[in-house]
């Protein structure tokens, strides 16, 4: 994955190469070493490795080491939502084989393909050629939109999560992992969304397949073209709300450039990108809804989720088992996200 930055950081000994390559000898067709495994930025929460041989390139993702929630880092899911989706033809990696022997390389893993391509950090793709900015930004949506028409039955994964009630749900999971989460401490703005948000999310909610964790950074773009060749990161896929997933993309309108590749306060018209409201239309139209009611609530609810997984990795970092070098920043933004999640919240109040 050639990123608009470096994404290789460093030679990782959390990797046992002799015992990796002699796995990928059996397991993955083709593989030919020999191998070496460097460590990729990102991957907060599943740790990410660019596996390298004189033939070709691999990308492993790995359930990270240490005490973990019941649940979590499900590798397996990973790998089968993307097997599936690639047969419908959604752009994703092709996945070469799934480890589940914690003795290989200390905890359960998949080898995917490594895709060539560009990734960027911010959202308002400053990188890119300005007359094709915004054919970068609408492609998210539309990519976004492609996702939420596949029917999971088709696609094989109608058991792949629950159906119905998704935001009650999400919100009591959430809710159960921060307060279990004990090691990074409690955050007040959280302990009041908690109680709030029961009260004020909607009940009537559809079921399509969601990815979870739908950002800018999580998507490979052609080298040249303004197209998406693939989504990464399914950690958090399940079935769900669209609403849910479509608002979690759009919080970068809310969020400023130092979490989640925020743009709030940016001038997005010169920019050459559209609006919230321009944004929010294009979804609505390319899914055949009128719009999106109670959408504050929407995004606070998102909001407090991803302070949820936050306060998860600045756990990790107290207990130290935080594999990535960017954990401890990415902690650090905890208060100011449990915050602005709480503003949304207030300001769904006044509608």
């Amino acid at each position: 994955m050639n990123d608009v930055a470096p994404l290789q950081s460093s030679r990782s000994s959390l990797v046992d190469e002799r015992r990796l390559a002699d796995w990928m000898g059996q397991n993955v067709e083709g593989y030919a070493g020999p191998l070496t495994a460097s460590m990729l930025a990102g991957g907060q929460s599943n740790p990410t490795y660019l596996l390298k041989t004189p033939a070709r390139s691999y990308v492993l993702r790995r359930k990270p080491p240490g005490a973990l929630p019941p649940g979590a880092h499900a590798v397996d899911r990973e790998a089968r939502v993307q097997e599936a989706l690639g047969m419908q033809g959604f752009p994703v990696p092709k996945i070469h084989a799934l480890c589940m022997d914690e003795a290989v390389i200390g905890s359960p893993f998949y080898i995917m393909d490594m895709i060539e391509g560009r990734i960027f950090r911010d959202s308002t793709f400053a990188e890119a050629p300005d007359a094709e900015r915004a054919l970068h930004f609408d492609q998210m949506n539309a990519t976004l939109a492609r996702l939420h028409a596949i029917d999971p039955n088709v696609a094989g994964l109608s058991d792949f999560g629950r159906h119905g009630n998704y935001l009650a749900r999400q919100v009591t999971r959430w809710t159960r992992q921060y307060r279990d989460e004990t090691d990074a401490g409690p955050v007040p703005d959280m302990d009041w969304l908690a109680d709030w948000l029961p009260e004020h999310i909607p009940r009537d909610d559809e079921t399509v397949i969601v990815h979870g964790d739908f950002r800018v950074d999580n998507m490979v773009f052609h080298p040249t073209e303004p197209r998406v060749i693939a989504v990464l990161d399914w950690e958090l896929s399940t079935l769900g709300d669209p609403l849910a997933d479509f608002t979690y993309l759009l919080m970068m309108y809310r969020c400023p450039p130092a979490f989640g590749g925020g743009i709030a306060g940016r001038n997005i018209r010169m920019l050459g990108l559209p609006d919230e409201a321009d944004y929010v239309a294009a979804y609505c139209r390319r899914t055949g809804r009128a719009g999106i009611p109670r959408l504050d609530v929407y995004i606070a609810y998102n909001l407090f989720r991803l302070a949820a997984i936050v306060h998860g990795i600045q756990g990790r970092v107290a207990r130290g088992n935080a594999v990535s070098p960017m954990a401890s920043q990415l902690a650090a933004q905890l208060p100011a996200i449990a915050a602005l999640a709480r503003e949304q919240a207030r300001r769904s109040d006044l509608d």
